[in-house]
């Protein structure tokens, strides 16, 4: 069964740091491109991150670009989302996904094919 399982979320402060983690089981992600998404309360799922199946280039949402670093270790089937200097802005549900690497734009959510349940962030002002 393919499985992806977040964690790592929680509350912090603004300013604070959080490292996601992002397990695979039932499959391996090394041929695939891994993702991180984010919804906050009443808004739409949005991109925050992608790494490619070698983690030799990824791709980041202009409002996270500098803060945070996505990495991978496919020996370990998991994917990292390092949080760095958060703002409050940043408090949403994070997930992972992973996309075929032929299966359209990174940034799109629709190019996903597995995703986690989510884990919540929280930053407080």
């Amino acid at each position: 069964q393919v499985q992806l399982v977040e964690s790592g979320g929680g509350l912090v402060q603004a300013g604070d740091s959080l490292r996601l983690s992002c397990a695979a089981s039932g499959w391996s992600i090394s041929g695939w491109t891994m993702g991180w998404f984010r919804q906050a309360p009443g808004k739409e799922r949005e991109f925050v991150a992608a790494i490619i199946s070698s983690g030799d280039s990824t791709y980041y949402a202009d409002s996270v670009k500098g803060r945070f670093t996505i990495s991978r270790d496919n020996a370990k089937n998991t994917v990292y989302l390092q949080m760095n200097s958060l703002k409050p802005e940043d408090t949403a549900v994070y997930a992972c996904a992973a996309k075929a690497y032929y299966s359209g734009s990174y940034y799109s959510s629709s190019s996903y094919t597995y995703w986690g349940q989510g884990t919540q962030v929280t930053v407080s002002s």
